[in-house]
């Protein structure tokens, strides 16, 4: 089994989802969009994990190959191949899919929480009731033809959705470990302005370990109902 991801900046990596596919013995290659935008034979791969990034996925200009890997995720939905956004990659498969992607009304950066959508539908992914996950993002979308709603926060309506029994797009970043958190702080401390939803970063850092066991843990529940393994 082999998993793809995409990579749009170095300080946004797999975080905890690179364990759990090493120990469930996945072969893991990557496209590294910041060094060459060289994209993979997709009857080759298994599960397709777009990452986030700084970027807007409206900066085609300045950031030519969205375009074509907008095209690859499209391709990758109709052939039905499991995939998985996070932020960022929430965002590129909604274009991806003709939903469009905006300005939120606010920024959501540090630890809130998301609220389960309710549902009846026992073939989508179940978020608890309410937890506590990470954000770090500007922009929102709509949500894509024929996706489930999954999740909200007060800072944001769409946070998750699903399309199919393949294809979860997650506005928050579950894979974050304390490494990860101090990266994104690192290279985006500039945003940390005050705000209802942005934390500072002392607040951020000072998460307790059981917070990113929990974010996850979850995160493998996801990625395990996408491939059908539970």
């Amino acid at each position: 089994m082999r998993t793809h991801y995409f990579q749009h900046v170095p300080f946004e990596g797999l975080g905890c989802v690179q364990p759990w596919l090493q120990k469930h013995a996945f072969q893991i290659t990557s496209t590294r969009f910041f060094e060459s935008p060289h994209l993979p034979n997709l009857t080759e791969i298994d599960l397709l994990v777009v990452m986030g990034g700084p970027m807007s996925i409206n900066d085609e200009l300045q950031f030519p190959w969205l375009l074509p890997e907008k095209a690859f995720i499209r391709r990758a939905i109709e052939a039905e191949k499991p995939v998985l956004g996070i932020c960022l990659g929430a965002q590129l498969i909604a274009s991806a899919l003709g939903a469009e992607v905006y300005p939120n009304g606010e920024k959501e950066i540090g630890w809130f929480p998301i609220e389960a959508v309710t549902t009846t539908d026992q073939s989508v992914f179940s978020f608890p009731p309410t937890v506590k996950v990470f954000h770090w993002h500007g922009e929102t979308f709509d949500l894509p033809p024929g996706a489930v709603h999954l999740a909200r926060s007060s800072g944001c309506e769409n946070q998750a959705f699903q399309i199919g029994q393949r294809v979860i797009g997650l506005q928050f970043h579950l894979e974050t470990r304390p490494e990860d958190a101090e990266q994104l702080i690192w290279h985006g401390r500039e945003e940390l302005q005050p705000a209802q939803y942005v934390q500072a970063e002392l607040e951020m850092l000072a998460a307790p370990p059981e917070r990113y066991q929990i974010v996850n843990e979850l995160m493998g529940r996801v990625v395990s109902f996408l491939l059908d393994l539970d």
